[in-house]
């Protein structure tokens, strides 16, 4: 097949781990026949530093005339005043509300070779960890009105849903659930919250057309600490662009790094816009150190849901765990008796592998 993938590396380790998951993408194209047409693009403090905002009018059209976009990391210091009118993240948030996405997909399994990475007791490893967040991502206080008061001593943010944005992407979670293990918790704080009672309600009433999936609420105080007591008993998680920010960093962390975690961010249609849920990771940009993992996981998702390429998906999720059982390693997942890698020397491994057929 064809396709048109808009890159953006973006910011600090961005254009090194971009880097690795072209090769990655490039080397599964040529395994299977395919013909993948990449071009970069600037997004972040790259544009903000090359056309003063940090997404341009062309950028955003390339993307929406890409069959996927693959970004890799946004922001750092040079650009980190929390005051300034002009910051990187706010090319990522219209980026995601100019493509129309909605659900974002964030996959937290713990592979069996990192288990020592994970920062939970050997005995809650023992049933494996496979949870699916899906957090939704145009609506809530990321996307309702912010006012300061002109003496600076008070200040809100207005957090906002209507229910046909809860339903979308709570259709998309049950949906997901059903190709699963038919589970499904809803979290929010409907004990406090009238947009959290929405929610509920919204997303009970919708349990009726998914009759084979089984449906629980979770108030999301007690979602935090149930993913560090008993993180087994998940499996698709479903809530709102807040929630589903904090939760789903707290879930990578179990998994073990930052590092491995890939997503993708689904619309309504097959396009999507792929990136690891880390960011840009300044202190070691430039220094070939980086973890590539997640932005390589990220293309295998690329791969299934936005080119139907479920094959090469697999493989290169295959081609990952290999290089892990082989005992590769970068930095941030390093330990004793193992292989420390550079980012391309990962990048390097998950290439073999995949030519391999692993």
């Amino acid at each position: 097949m064809k396709a048109r993938i808009a890159l953006l590396p973006g910011d600090g380790i961005g254009p090194e781990i971009c880097a690795q998951a072209v090769r990655v993408l490039e080397t599964a194209a040529a395994l299977g026949g395919h013909v993948f047409h990449l071009d970069s693009y600037p997004i972040g403090g790259a544009s903000i530093d090359a056309h003063g905002e940090p997404l341009t009018k062309g950028t955003l059209g390339a993307c929406q005339q890409a069959d996927a976009v693959l970004l890799a990391a946004v922001g750092g210091p040079k650009w980190d005043d929390v005051d300034a009118a002009i910051r990187p993240e706010r090319g990522l948030l219209a980026l995601r509300k100019g493509l129309g996405v909605y659900a974002n997909l964030r996959p937290c399994t713990i592979h069996p070779a990192l288990t020592g990475a994970c920062p939970l007791r050997p005995d809650l490893l023992t049933t494996p960890i496979d949870i699916l967040m899906v957090r939704e991502l145009t609506g809530d206080v990321y996307f309702g009105a912010h006012e300061q008061a002109a003496d600076g001593e008070s200040a809100s943010d207005q957090m906002i849903y209507t229910a046909p944005e809860v339903r979308r992407v709570a259709q998309v979670a049950f949906r997901l659930a059903q190709g699963r293990g038919k589970r499904l918790c809803s979290v929010d704080k409907a004990n406090v919250l009238a947009a959290s009672r929405l929610w509920r309600r919204v997303v009970t009433d919708l349990a009726q057309e998914f009759p084979d999936v089984a449906l629980t609420h979770m108030y999301v105080d007690n979602a935090a600490m149930q993913l560090v007591l008993r993180p087994s008993q998940f499996d698709v998680v479903v809530t709102g662009n807040l929630f589903g920010d904090i939760l789903s960093d707290e879930s990578a962390a179990i998994a073990g790094s930052l590092g491995m975690m890939p997503s993708a961010s689904l619309g309504d249609g097959k396009q999507g816009l792929y990136e690891p849920i880390h960011g840009s990771a300044p202190d070691i940009a430039g220094q070939n150190l980086a973890n590539p993992l997640g932005t390589i996981l990220s293309v295998a998702l690329l791969l299934r849901h936005s080119l139907g390429l479920a094959d090469e998906a697999a493989a290169v999720e295959r081609a990952v765990s290999h290089a892990l059982d082989a005992g590769f390693r970068t930095g941030d997942i390093y330990s004793a008796g193992y292989r420390r890698v550079t980012c391309t020397g990962m990048g390097d491994a998950v290439i073999e592998a995949l030519k391999g057929g692993a």
